[in-house]
């Protein structure tokens, strides 16, 4: 309560006072608390005659607050009450700035936009630099949601060059953040990822020390950044962050923005349900707000998970058509434009091609966002496959899947680069679809080649700055304390969680990492052929095409195109398959679970065998077998498959990745008659198996105990040709970077795997699971063997299976004495592992 006795005076200072302690809470994400201040201010502003300006500049504000706050009718009639007063030019550029910014939040954006036409002249005159670098921000806001981005960043380098020549002044190193996070929001439109996550980070520093209500609304916008770059998964992380900040922040507007941008990540993720869910209660919100701007965005994503679900096409294409219209009023060129390419994907489905081209008819827009040229070119295909031509359908799904190329090669993150891909599934699928329906193998290749695994084709990731090398020095540290906590039969919480915090810092560190713009190359048909021949092999590709598996069987002599099995038959069994071997590994089990388990292992083999293998066997002869699998058949362990026992079997992410292992030439300084091996701790018998591969190399080394370090065996790593690691692995399904095998010291990550000068040609992972992979759109898969052959590696043997570490010494064993006779590695794999019905180990890339 304010004292009775102040002086106008004292009332003008006091009231001065409480407007800039609210402006600074409102700005600090608080405004619950700054309308509390301003409310005090107009309270004090009634009992003495105060100046004409500071009454003005005090409703205004609280009038843009009462408008954050949801209180729409009453902030605009405190504007209204503001602007009648009479103040000096200067004074009203202020007034002007205040009824944009509210419009802004009310979705009246083309209102907002002259009100900011007209405020910035005034404010440049008047000499005000912390109100004219809000103006130029918020018009920055207004031009980058209406697809003016470079307008937008034009206004957001003038704002930041204001704040950073004052940063002294009151709010603008705020306001400076606030650009740096707007910078970020246009590169995202522009499709430079790592730059806008750069920015955010920037901003995030700021906001942490002078606002840290606003990290929120600052997570729903890299929320947006890992959107476009398709980890819909890692969006919905930032955004549940945020979600659960804002009731208490009483931020409408960004809570509604955050619903919906969490629809949007449902939708990516496959998740109907949810994304109607998250969508639903956004529109409410908007519409409570009296927003109909973004009501009509967030119904434009209904229609979409309406869309993606199948049914009532009809009204999906009615609606979209509608809604184009609306957003066009709206001034919202790139929404609109997704609503058009919607009605036309509807019409398509509706066998209208006619209201399809009439949808399809305008010209894209020149700077519209990716998702947008890609989708229109996905729409153009699916016009051309409605109506019967092939060869318009594959000319448009290959310039998308080129455009989509292009953008790949801006991250340096092998994380967004194998994520990225998921924006192009649906031009692949529609791509592999019209090459499988023209019936020639050449060109079901060329599909393959151009929709599979793109990443390995790429340079390795970078080199990481001080603070990320710290964050991996930590988590060791911490995951070495676990491990021994979890031996003595303990956990350790707090421990965990720094894990995932500091795993999470590493992965966000990287994605801000510019890529180089490399040429992918590709193999040819010719040029894998001839190899196929040399090495008296043959290549399946398999590929899915809705329900049913399929398969380009290709030699050095004929080609086929052979149709599979069904698909859910096969993914089950492969399930079934990993569920029996992982729980038969190393235990000893009662006799009748063990033969029922074992009963089962057989059972799921022979399905697999019978759906995949049974009808390619007239085209396999006795040759050796390369496979290029797709999603879960990644991890079928193909040894253990009838027709394949004692068959040599690689498996290869791509035709590329296998044609480049084969024509590189091998090492000069290569010695074959070296060896590391390495034994991990935990293992019963890891060390005498280390000892015994060790005795069939006349130069081996080997590294057990105290001495099977990290640092001694990444220093290893770089120096030997061939490794043999026996030790403890872990495959991280959820955050796959940080999949690794367990040390003495703690343990050896795949992203340590990334960053090493060099890796060794053949390495061996007799242990656990640690040939899984998680394969993501494109089939580009993530893991420790997938780093290891990303970085170089040659070959890799590794189990999509637990192993038991004591059946597997005698295999492995068995297995190096061929190899060091000269024998291939996937014939020695196939002759030492043909007896054993439990042994998942897969030769993997050449």
């Amino acid at each position: 309560m304010e004292p009775d006795h102040l002086s106008p005076k004292g009332i003008d200072e006091r009231v001065r006072a409480l407007h800039r302690d609210g402006i600074e809470a409102t700005n600090s994400g608080h405004p619950v608390r700054g309308a509390r201040l301003l409310r005090a201010a107009v309270k004090l502003l009634n009992r003495a005659p105060a100046r004409p300006a500071l009454a003005a500049r005090v409703l205004s504000t609280l009038g843009g607050v009462e408008v954050v706050l949801g209180n729409s009718e009453h902030g605009f009639d405190l504007l209204d009450a503001a602007e009648v007063l009479p103040v000096a030019p200067g004074d009203h550029g202020a007034l002007r700035q205040q009824r944009g910014l509210a419009l802004i939040l009310v979705g009246r954006m083309a209102e907002a936009l002259t009100c900011f036409d007209e405020a910035i002249p005034l404010l440049r005159r008047s000499g005000e630099p912390v109100a004219l670098a809000r103006a130029l921000l918020n018009r920055a806001l207004l031009h980058q949601t209406a697809g003016r981005v470079r307008l937008a960043l034009a206004d957001l380098d003038a704002c930041a060059e204001i704040a950073t020549a004052h940063g002294a002044a009151d709010g603008l190193p705020r306001t400076l953040a606030k650009a740096l996070q707007g910078r970020g929001q246009a590169k995202v439109l522009t499709g430079d990822i790592p730059a806008a996550l750069r920015d955010f980070s920037a901003a995030a520093e700021v906001y942490a020390e002078h606002g840290e209500g606003m990290l929120a609304p600052l997570a729903v916008d890299k929320g947006r950044a890992l959107l476009a770059a398709g980890l819909p998964s890692e969006a919905a992380a930032e955004l549940d962050f945020a979600l659960a900040r804002f009731p208490r922040l009483r931020m409408d507007q960004e809570h509604a923005e955050a619903e919906l941008t969490r629809a949007r990540a449902a939708l990516a993720a496959g998740d109907l349900a949810g994304a109607r869910r998250w969508a639903g209660r956004a529109t409410r919100r908007f519409r409570r707000r009296g927003n109909d701007t973004w009501a009509a965005v967030a119904a434009l994503t209904l229609l979409r998970a309406d869309f993606t679900a199948g049914g009532r096409m009809k009204r999906v294409a009615a609606d979209a058509a509608e809604l184009a219209t609306r957003l066009t009023g709206l001034g919202l060129r790139n929404d609109a434009e997704t609503a058009k390419l919607l009605a036309a994907r509807a019409n398509i489905a509706l066998a209208d091609p006619e209201a399809a081209r009439a949808a399809l008819a305008d010209r894209a827009l020149p700077d519209g966002p990716l998702a947008n040229r890609l989708l229109r070119k996905l729409a153009r295909a699916e016009l051309a496959w409605s109506t019967g031509d092939r060869r318009t359908t594959l000319a448009q799904a290959r310039a998308g899947l080129k455009s989509l190329e292009a953008y790949r090669s801006g991250f340096g993150s092998l994380d967004l680069r194998t994520g990225v891909a998921s924006l192009g599934r649906d031009l692949a699928k529609t791509g592999l679809a019209a090459a499988w329906a023209n019936g020639s193998p050449e060109v079901v290749f060329r599909w393959l080649e151009r929709s599979r695994a793109q990443a390995f084709g790429i340079q390795r990731p970078h080199r990481p700055d001080g603070e990320t090398v710290d964050a991996v020095a930590e988590l060791r540290q911490l995951a070495g304390k676990i491990r021994t906590t979890e031996l003595a039969g303990a956990s350790d919480a707090e421990a965990r969680r720094r894990c995932a915090e500091l795993e999470r810092g590493i992965r966000a560190r990287g994605w801000e990492t510019e890529g180089a713009d490399l040429q992918v190359s590709r193999a040819t048909y010719g040029g894998v052929r001839a190899e196929l021949s040399k090495r008296d092999s043959v290549m399946l590709g398999f590929l899915a095409d809705k329900d049913r598996f399929r398969a380009l069987v290709v030699d050095g002599h004929r080609a086929s195109l052979i149709d599979l099995g069904d698909v859910a038959v096969v993914t089950e069994a492969v399930m079934r398959l990993q569920s029996d071997l992982n729980a038969v590994c190393g235990r000893r089990l009662p006799a009748a679970l063990e033969r029922v388990i074992r009963s089962s292992v057989r059972r799921q083999v022979g399905v697999l065998a019978e759906e995949l293998l049974v009808p390619l066997l007239t085209r396999l002869g006795d040759a050796d077998v390369v496979v290029v699998p797709t999603g879960v058949l990644s991890i079928v362990p193909w040894g253990l498959l009838e027709p394949f026992r004692g068959r040599p079997v690689t498996v290869t992410p791509s035709p590329s990745a296998w044609l480049a292992l084969c024509t590189v030439p091998t090492r000069e300084t290569a010695d074959h008659a070296a060896m590391l091996t390495v034994a991990g701790p935990g293992l019963e018998h890891a060390t005498n198996e280390a000892d015994r591969v060790a005795e069939v190399y006349p130069r081996a080394e080997v590294l057990a105990g105290n001495d099977a370090t990290i640092e001694a065996t990444s220093k290893a790593l770089a120096e030997y040709d061939s490794v043999h690691l026996a030790a403890h692995g872990h495959h991280e399904q959820e955050n796959v970077l940080f999949s690794r095998l367990d040390l003495a010291d703690g343990p050896l990550m795949a992203y340590d795997v990334q960053l090493l000068e060099s890796v060794p040609d053949h390495v061996v992972l007799s242990a656990c699971d640690i040939g899984q992979a998680v394969v993501r759109p494109g089939d580009e898969i993530l893991g420790f063997t997938a780093a290891l052959l990303y970085s170089g590696s040659r070959t890799v043997i590794s189990s999509v299976a637990r192993v038991d570490d004591r059946a597997v010494v005698q295999v492995m064993e068995s297995y190096h004495r061929a190899l060091a006779r000269g024998t291939v590695p996937a014939r020695a794999l196939a002759d030492a592992t043909c007896g054993e019905l439990l042994m998942p180990l897969v030769c993997f890339g050449q």
